[in-house]
């Protein structure tokens, strides 16, 4: 082999592929079981180039385990529009990334370190961060809950596929979602 990627992966989605597919395999299977050829084959590219960008399966495992980069975009709207911007933004990734952002820290099957490891960063990255962006009472209760609210949504348009919510459009979910999660960020008593 010459180490050139295969037919059909243009050098720009090789990464974002590879991310894709090990994002599927660590969610679907043990660590111990995922392989870097499995991911290698579901994401149409060599093992080597997993190797070349990533380094190592556990690397690959800390990059797929990091959900920075999903609440850099989650949490990028001010308090005021944010319940709203939430749900837009978790149902855009969801169908341009064709996965959920969220779910894997719910479903993924490994050992216990590795379910403890997804679980802290999930905690971290998402829910402490936003208790840390929100005003008044409770502010950690809040946040957990508008996480179990996105969550929610991200496994209800998993599970009803094909469903109501593969035909609605990001608005129309956001019209009827967003009001109960933007309830929860003012925690307003109306």
């Amino acid at each position: 082999m010459t180490g050139q990627q295969p037919t059909g992966v243009e050098a720009g989605t090789g990464k974002d592929a590879i991310l894709r597919a090990a994002r599927r395999a660590f969610t679907l299977r043990p660590y111990a079981e995922v392989t870097m050829r499995s991911i290698a084959a579901d994401a149409g590219v060599s093992a080597s180039l997993i190797v070349k960008r990533f380094g190592s399966k556990e690397r690959l495992f800390h990059t797929v385990a990091d959900f920075g980069p999903a609440a850099d975009a989650l949490f990028a709207a001010p308090p005021a529009t944010l319940g709203r911007h939430l749900v837009l933004t978790l149902v855009r990734m969801r169908r341009e990334d064709q996965g959920d952002p969220l779910l894997r820290a719910v479903f993924s099957l490994g050992n216990m370190d590795e379910r403890t490891l997804l679980r802290e960063r999930f905690r971290e990255q998402i829910t402490s961060r936003l208790a840390r962006q929100l005003h008044g009472r409770e502010s950690e209760l809040r946040a957990e809950l508008i996480a179990g609210l996105l969550l929610g949504l991200g496994a209800t348009l998993s599970l009803h596929r094909p469903g109501a919510g593969e035909r609605a459009t990001a608005e129309q979910l956001a019209d009827l979602y967003a009001p109960a999660v933007q309830r929860l960020i003012t925690g307003s008593e109306d």
